[in-house]
């Protein structure tokens, strides 16, 4: 029985050190780590879509078209992520940046641009979209240096209006309300993207994402990184310790502002056209709340709340009406859950920021920002929580 009872105890505890082996060796080559989960999970998403339930709803190849726009939003995300997760500045103008980059693009790879004629392949533009609106970033972020909290939200509001108005009135550069099409698609060693077949654009976007990932990794370990939470938690303390607070905000801006700019270029090369109304503020609205509800600070967290939202949002809640009507169940196949996905996502919402305000999946310094003044014996790094005194009871 000891001996029974001794093995059964030393299980957990084997389990436990492989986990703890395996996360340290993850976290010492996290980018190999990044690498080899994107080609598991771009894998795996493809042939999981063809079981059912999931089969039910669309043919694969509109899932695996539906994953390259869900990861459209997860670059998106993983910006805004840098902003306001990691340097603490609420950006609601989000979609200004996203908008730049697709405009960027359609300028110099679109025939119909009647000032302009130039056929720019789409790889080294890519570059040039994220540098361009890094520019804008800062451009934006220097005005706004000595804002913080609801006065930089609504200047950033503001910033994410005026572009895509600018854009819409300007028609003899940008054709107005009608956009710019005929938009080249990618080419890659003589193979031209085609709108019929999805799949080259998913394994790009899957390269773009990972190669995005790595970088804001990167980013989070260095001495920038650092700056940035530095600033997040208390601006003042972080400037009285020698942290130079405007270059750190201005390179918050730039380089989350830099990855909507890819976002915008691939997306502008994906649709073939560019028009104002895909920049609205709903989009920046809902970049904002992948962020939040994925987890702020957490960058597969923050991956993983874009892609669960955008996926139910503009993929599940559409196709819930052919499939309760092929089940044929008598109270659900009667409401059309697209007219109400706007109160589910609300109701979504509000649910998530009662119940689990870090967001599903959260950074742990996050959770214990937030858990704090739920639980006495939560601490940081540096010891147990000062406001948690062993005198109190005294």
């Amino acid at each position: 029985m000891t001996a029974t009872a001794g093995a059964a105890g030393a299980r957990p505890g084997g389990f436990r050190a492989m986990r703890d082996r395996v996360s340290t060796l993850a976290a010492a080559h996290r980018s190999i780590t990044i690498i080899v989960g994107w080609i598991i999970v771009a894998t795996a998403l493809p042939i999981l879509m063809l079981l059912p339930p999931f089969s039910t709803f669309q043919p694969q190849k509109l899932w695996i078209d539906g994953f390259t726009n869900a990861g459209v939003f997860i670059l998106l995300a993983l910006g805004l992520n840098m902003v306001v997760g990691f340097a603490g500045l609420l950006d609601l103008g989000y979609a200004a940046f996203y908008a730049i980059g697709a405009y960027t693009y359609a300028f110099a790879a679109s025939p119909t641009v009647p000032w302009i004629s130039l056929h720019v392949p789409f790889w080294p533009m890519l570059l040039v979209g994220a540098a361009v609106a890094a520019m804008f970033g800062i451009l934006l972020g220097a005005p706004t240096l000595r804002l913080r909290g609801d006065y930089l939200a609504i200047v950033t509001l503001g910033f994410g209006e005026i572009v895509p108005a600018v854009f819409l009135n300007a028609d003899k550069v940008t054709n107005g309300t009608n956009g710019i099409g005929g938009v080249y698609k990618p080419e890659l060693l003589g193979y031209q993207f085609t709108l019929g077949n999805p799949v080259p654009y998913y394994i790009a976007m899957v390269a773009i994402i990972a190669v995005v990932m790595i970088f804001v990794y990167r980013l989070q370990d260095s001495r920038l990184g650092r700056a940035w939470m530095a600033v997040r938690e208390d601006e003042l303390a972080a400037a009285s310790n020698g942290v130079n607070t405007v270059t750190t905000k201005l390179l918050a801006f730039a380089l989350g502002a830099s990855t909507a700019g890819l976002a915008g270029v691939f997306t502008a090369s994906k649709l073939t056209l560019v028009s104002p109304d895909q920049f609205s503020f709903s989009v920046s609205f809902t970049i904002l709340a992948m962020v939040v509800l994925g987890g702020m600070g957490n960058v597969w967290g923050v991956a993983m709340g874009a892609f669960i939202l955008y996926t139910i949002q503009s993929v599940v809640l559409k196709q819930l009406n052919p499939f309760f009507h092929t089940l044929n169940v008598p109270f659900l196949k009667d409401i059309d859950f697209v007219q109400y996905q706007f109160l589910l996502y609300g109701v979504a919402l509000v649910g998530m920021m009662l119940l689990r305000p870090e967001g599903l999946f959260p950074s742990s310094r996050r959770k214990r920002e937030l858990h704090t003044e739920l639980d006495d014996d939560v601490g940081d790094e540096l010891g147990p929580d000062p406001s948690s005194s062993p005198m109190e009871g005294v």
